[in-house]
């Protein structure tokens, strides 16, 4: 079992993420924020086809990022984040079948 990482914060193991220059680098986290949670919110709310494609579009981009970020991340970070991918087609699923 490696020692690699312990005890140090994620930037001395990673390298710091690089700020972006994309469409998202200068939208306030908490905008970012608050506009996920209300498409996650109209999503559950509306159902149907119309609930499953806007939580078909949140998973996309959820993968999308964890596959930008994946070679930055740590074990556990990838587990928490594919955890969340995992939970949000789940939910999909079942917004899908009722």
């Amino acid at each position: 079992m490696s020692d690699r990482g312990r005890g140090r914060p994620f930037a001395a193991r990673h390298g710091r993420l690089l700020p972006g220059e994309g469409p998202l680098s200068h939208v306030p986290p908490v905008v970012a924020f608050a506009v996920v949670a209300a498409l996650f919110a109209a999503a559950v709310i509306l159902g149907g086809v119309i609930g499953t494609v806007l939580l078909g579009l949140l998973a996309l981009g959820v993968a999308v990022l964890l596959a930008t970020t994946w070679p930055r991340l740590s074990t556990p970070e990838r587990a928490g984040r594919v955890l969340v991918l995992v939970v949000l087609v789940a939910v999909a699923i079942g917004t899908a079948l009722r």
